[in-house]
């Protein structure tokens, strides 16, 4: 049974000068109202008194503002963006207190913080009744006008609400949150497990080895050469600002096509299995060593959470295996645990059996056994699909048109 679920469609847009800078003014009003909204509950906490509510705040910083000579531009915009900017405040204090309470699981949250005009991401989220799609292909938001948007393929279904967001390359971007029903794939009989690595980006149970493109490290010199011209220039000057654009576009051109790479691994890897199951790594503890460049440029966790939501939405099984397993010291084979090897051995026989093995191969078909053995503990049988949230980054397409980064 198809079960409802949720993607978040990316599109690049265009908008022109008279555009951008309306876009500028909404951004700025949904900057400055949550602000105002932050200092606000930070000042009732200070003198003591109960938490302001969600209504009271709303009714304090956008309606009364709005009748003041101090905030009374913010009439100028959308009011949709205005509320929907408040709501994110609300919805990062509910996240900070849950994780304070314990109710929420992993790393702690800090409370929310005040925004920069000098951040370079901009954005703004409006819900169904402050845009609307043209027929002829553009993008309507409210007080903005009609934005051009490259449509790299069609939404599947109305939009429930949308973000436009303005990167630190300069470039404009529309993402679409949609309401959709998951296709599961004709089941299969075929599972793999994938040791991640850095000499290989990935090595599954069969032995296919997926080599690592190195985005990053295949771009430094140009990096090295527009951040050292970025360097050069005088702070606050128009040729700095200049410089520093060239340089967000060109860690913009990296950053696509690593993104576009683990998309196209990660459908081949789902479509060609029913199960997988990888390594729980600790990319975080791992991106604090010497390795930390070459972890961050293999992208690890985007390409796991790609793998995860994927199995989801086409209803194959995914795991992760306990980061703790011996997987590169137990022989695939018999199973004898033949000890702790330097990464330096890439190859090694089993005292026990005799056989010969790649480290990485063996550790990929440990990791598939274990999670097989840990899938059927737990529950037995197949589960069904979960219903999968929107990301918050894209996911139902490709980042639009890569010619224009």
């Amino acid at each position: 049974m198809a079960l409802p679920m949720q993607l978040r469609y990316n599109y690049r847009i265009y908008p022109d000068p008279a555009e951008r800078a309306a876009l500028a003014r909404v951004f700025g009003c949904a900057r400055v109202v949550f602000n105002d909204g932050l200092r606000a509950r930070q000042a009732a906490q200070a003198a003591g008194l109960p938490y302001i509510k969600d209504a009271d705040l709303q009714k304090q910083v956008i309606t009364a503002a709005k009748r003041t000579e101090k905030r009374a531009w913010l009439a100028e915009v959308s009011s949709v963006a205005l509320i929907q900017s408040l709501n994110d405040l609300h919805s990062a204090y509910r996240h900070f207190f849950a994780s304070a309470t314990g109710r929420r699981k992993g790393p702690r949250i800090a409370p929310p913080r005040f925004k920069s005009k000098r951040d370079n991401r901009q954005s703004i989220r409006l819900t169904a009744n402050g845009f609307s799609l043209r027929d002829n292909g553009r993008l309507y938001i409210a007080k903005i006008g009609d934005l051009a948007v490259r449509w790299s393929r069609p939404l599947p279904a109305a939009p429930s609400s949308v973000t436009i967001t303005k990167d630190a390359a300069e470039r404009y971007w529309a993402s679409f949150v949609v309401q959709t029903q998951d296709r599961p794939l004709p089941e299969l009989d075929t599972a793999t497990g994938i040791d991640l690595g850095l000499s290989h980006f990935a090595v599954l149970a069969d032995g296919t080895k997926i080599s690592s493109p190195r985005f990053l490290r295949r771009a430094e010199r140009k990096l090295k050469r527009l951040q050292k011209d970025l360097s050069r220039k005088r702070k606050g000057s128009n040729n700095r600002a200049k410089a520093r654009i060239k340089v967000a576009r060109a860690h913009a051109v990296v950053v696509d096509r690593r993104r576009n790479w683990h998309h196209e691994e990660s459908t081949r890897i789902i479509r060609d299995n029913q199960a997988v199951y990888v390594e729980d790594l600790a990319v975080k503890a791992l991106a604090r060593t010497r390795l930390a460049k070459s972890v961050h440029d293999a992208g690890w966790s985007a390409f796991v959470a790609m793998l995860e939501y994927k199995a989801r939405k086409n209803g194959r099984t995914f795991a992760k295996v306990s980061r703790f397993a011996p997987t590169s010291q137990v022989c695939s084979v018999c199973g004898v645990k033949d000890g702790p090897k330097p990464l330096r051995i890439r190859e090694w026989m089993c005292a026990a059996c005799g056989s010969v093995h790649d480290r990485d191969v063996n550790a990929a078909r440990n990791i598939l056994a274990l999670g097989r053995r840990e899938r059927l503990n737990a529950c037995g049988g197949n589960v069904r699909p979960e219903r999968v949230p929107a990301a918050p980054c894209e996911t139902g397409t490709h980042l639009g048109d890569r010619k224009h980064s």
